[in-house]
């Protein structure tokens, strides 16, 4: 029996190294491959190491490589998506966490329509709303900006995030609620010494899943931007796409792993916590 149990220990742990080297070699590739001068990349090998650790596709990437007209690099691209994304994570996920606390906890006639109807915004296809939104953006003066991008990724994530927060704190006893309220409290003062203290675990799922979408989004980004707002994802998309006489696979690889480097450090520093707020949240359900 023990031999058995450790066979097949051996075959799991086998099978999610394979899991893991395959879907690990492609970022090995890109990061092998932005250490690497032109010579070595005319080589050919994809996974050789480089013979030295050239660090000039990363500073070009950076601060001179050019997306278009403008050689400046990453650099404005990366900084106007911090200053999209962190309020625009901020904004959102507060709002969806007063939202399922009032679709939860605070229940009238016509909640569970309206929360249904709200549903619709998770499954949409956000092409749709493409037009009526640039409309919208026109009438507020917020075209082309960088406060259009915040507002937008607000609405485009309100949806899920009430459906976050909506869930978890169905599971909230309402004995607790009606007890406060019997003592005097009201809407925020429950919601704010009772409701979100109890809510770590789904804040911290809500807020990885709210930057990565963000972050990572490029519809929006190109659609709704303007020439000092666009955020990395189209920046990136720029400077690949720019022609030039001799392809930089250097710089394209360094530049993509700057793009995708903050999402990455959120997984690294805050993975746990996503599942151990996923597994709270499915526990609790």
């Amino acid at each position: 029996m023990a031999t058995k149990f450790t066979a097949g220990r051996l075959l799991v742990y086998l099978v999610l190294l394979m899991a893991a080297v395959f879907f690990l070699s492609p970022m090995y590739v890109m990061l092998v491959t932005s250490f690497k001068n032109a010579d070595e990349i005319r080589a050919g090998n994809l996974l050789a190491l480089p013979g030295a650790f050239d660090f000039s596709a990363w500073r070009s990437a950076w601060s001179t490589a050019c997306t278009g007209v403008d050689c400046n690099g990453l650099q404005p691209f990366f900084w106007n998506s911090v200053t999209m994304a962190v309020p625009a994570v901020i904004i959102s996920t507060i709002w969806g966490a007063v939202t399922g606390y009032v679709l939860s906890l605070w229940k009238f006639r016509g909640s569970d329509a309206l929360f249904g109807l709200l549903l619709f915004g998770v499954f949409m296809p956000f092409q749709v709303v493409l037009l009526p939104m640039s409309q919208v953006l026109g009438w507020l003066g917020l075209s082309s900006s960088i406060g259009g991008l915040i507002l937008v990724h607000c609405l485009a994530g309100l949806a899920g995030t009430t459906l976050f927060f909506r869930n978890y704190y169905g599971a909230i006893p309402h004995e607790l609620i009606n007890a406060a309220r019997m003592d005097g409290a009201g809407f925020w003062r429950i919601f704010w010494r009772i409701v979100l203290p109890l809510s770590t675990p789904i804040l911290m799922v809500t807020t990885i899943w709210q930057f990565t979408n963000i972050w990572n989004d490029f519809l929006f980004g190109v659609v709704f931007s303007g020439t000092d707002s666009k955020p990395i994802t189209v920046g990136l998309n720029n400077l690949v796409n720019t022609s030039s006489s001799v392809k930089s696979y250097n710089v394209d690889m360094a530049a993509a792993i700057i793009a995708g480097l903050p999402t990455m450090v959120v997984y690294v520093l805050a993975g746990k916590f996503f599942v151990r707020g996923l597994t709270a949240g499915a526990v609790k359900g």
